[in-house]
């Protein structure tokens, strides 16, 4: 009795292809990667590549979203650590901003062009990945503000004005201004300078 061949969902599929845009984008950049490469990475044609993907923005649109979603379970992770006050909360959030910013960007020095790309083209996802880094934020601070750690009037303006000020730590093209040593010396001075304006005076 022959026993049956699994066949992929599409979901296993559509992740075999992105696996394979990733690599190809991380090697080539965005500007030289075909969809006829990236079909024939995971052997299929051009053709059938297009049933699962529109276009290569497509494709580059889904990669980025997978990425912000790491970073975001990354992120949440360090809003989420017990035992912390806002402040040491503050400075970890920060700091895991730049690291994974600055891992993101050694591992894959062509990813700026997709980013380039999606702010372009798709600033919806750019929307998203800076309204989900608000909430973070404004969680720490909330919780500053119930420590009493922090006194903070307007909660919304703060919030955006911290994230303003964090947002170069963010930024792929910028981690090549200095080594990461360097860069989180900058990260700790900024979030001393952060915490002291939002401190609650006693």
């Amino acid at each position: 009795m022959k026993t049956k061949r699994a066949i992929p969902d599409s979901e296993q599929i559509r992740n075999e292809i992105l696996g394979a845009a990733e690599q190809r984008l991380r090697t080539y950049g965005y500007g030289k990667t075909t969809m006829a490469e990236i079909a024939q990475d995971v052997n299929m044609s051009a053709a059938n590549l297009y049933r699962y993907f529109e276009n290569k923005l497509d494709i580059g649109a889904a990669l980025a979203q997978r990425c912000f979603a790491t970073r975001h379970t990354v992120l949440q992770e360090v809003v989420n650590q017990p035992g912390q006050g806002a402040a040491e909360k503050l400075e970890a959030f920060i700091l895991a901003i730049l690291r994974h910013t600055h891992t993101q960007f050694s591992e894959a020095p062509r990813i700026n062009e997709l980013v380039e790309v999606i702010l372009s083209e798709r600033r919806e996802l750019i929307e998203q990945k800076l309204e989900s880094d608000f909430t973070m934020i404004q969680q720490i601070l909330g919780h500053g503000v119930q420590r009493g750690e922090f006194d903070i009037d307007d909660m919304h303006t703060t919030t955006l004005a911290v994230q303003n000020a964090i947002v170069k730590f963010s930024v792929p093209i910028f981690m090549t201004l200095y080594p990461l040593d360097e860069f989180e010396q900058h990260a700790k001075a900024l979030t001393r300078l952060l915490i002291q304006g939002l401190s609650a005076k006693g």
